[in-house]
């Protein structure tokens, strides 16, 4: 309690927008030290590809200077098509023996070859049979994760740890929406480009998938029913036309291609003998503020949806965030500050 408090900068690198946070934390307290968003141009981040690296590069480290933040060291995440969360069953062993053995198994469970792939594991449960034991197992190509880190070396910074966007937010349930026990909770984190599902419970991911839908497919959508440019889908879409342009049937569609995400995601796990259902549905991500949302999202789904707030539990100090305008920045702040707050070496 009267230690020296662990501060963590974490760095969201998203396809709309970047999102700097610095946590201090002191026990289980927390504290918003530092926080900014910048936009990004529409073609700086394509398909999880960054096509304008000197505009990233110069937007990190915009926000830094502008927040004065002194540490190098940034957490900061990825997702996608690159990313493989799975849980498989190993041989019962210690955690030295299945370091090792982990790549013999990963080969089974992973589409690249293990020579293009980062690995790293949790041992979930000793015992779920005969000699058997439940592993998380988390791959991602590593190109991928190389190309990520450069960008963050290329803006002045050391990359301390590279993460998966999915743990990120379940960082900030944990935090402000303690789950009840054996609740399963959805977490549906609606970016620009990539949504993260990932199906929790008792703190244990069950299901955990990128799907490659997000705010930008809408303005598209927007786009071509009005014929109009982007700058204008992106203001519809945002509830800034003043009603000139109706995106509601779009907005339904959206909703429910994200609710049908959510429905196979619990097939999977009836199929697997998990969970026999959802008891409620968390959201994250930019698509979390677009008016009519979240109402959509709930007529579409049976359990309660409810919106993610990363800061619910969190001291934020006087100037560090426009008090009228955290609410709204909210949910987009979740994988920033879920990064920050990972179990792990602070400074």
């Amino acid at each position: 309690m009267f230690g020296k408090p662990k501060r963590t900068v974490a760095l969201d690198i998203g396809a709309s927008s970047i999102k700097l946070v610095e946590v201090e934390r002191r026990g289980s307290k927390s504290k918003l030290a530092h926080c900014a968003v910048a936009a990004l141009d529409s073609d700086a981040i394509v398909d999880g590809e960054v096509m304008n690296r000197p505009a990233v590069v110069r937007t990190i480290g915009e926000l830094f200077s502008g927040q004065r933040i002194q540490r190098r060291r940034v957490v900061s995440g990825i997702c996608g098509r690159g990313v493989i969360v799975k849980k498989i069953a190993m041989e019962r062993m210690n955690h030295e023996e299945a370091s090792e053995a982990i790549y013999w198994e990963a080969e089974q469970h992973v589409p690249y070859g293990i020579d293009d792939v980062v690995l790293d594991f949790k041992i979930l449960d000793t015992d779920i049979g005969p000699s058997q034991m439940q592993v998380l197992l988390v791959a991602a190509k590593r190109n991928v994760v190389m190309n990520h880190a450069e960008i963050v070396r290329e803006s002045g910074l050391i990359p301390d740890v590279v993460d998966v966007h999915s743990f990120a937010v379940q960082n900030v349930l944990e935090l402000n929406h303690a789950p009840e026990p054996g609740q399963v909770v959805a977490l549906l984190n609606a970016g620009a480009e990539i949504t993260n599902i990932c199906i929790v419970r008792d703190g244990t991911p069950l299901y955990t998938q990128d799907i490659s839908t997000g705010a930008h497919r809408l303005i598209h959508a927007v786009q071509r029913a009005h014929q109009i440019p982007r700058r204008e889908a992106d203001e519809a879409i945002r509830g800034a036309s003043n009603g000139k342009i109706d995106i509601s049937p779009l907005l339904d569609e959206f909703c429910r291609e994200l609710s049908a995400g959510l429905d196979k995601s619990l097939i999977f796990l009836r199929t697997a003998g998990d969970a026999d259902g959802i008891d409620r549905v968390v959201v994250s991500g930019g698509c979390a503020r677009i008016p009519g949302f979240l109402e959509r999202l709930r007529a579409a789904q049976s359990v309660p949806v409810e919106q993610i707030d990363p800061l619910a539990e969190m001291e934020i100090p006087s100037g560090t965030l426009d008090a009228q305008e955290a609410p709204a920045i909210a949910p987009q702040l979740a994988v920033a500050i879920g990064l920050a707050l990972r179990k792990g070496r602070g400074e």
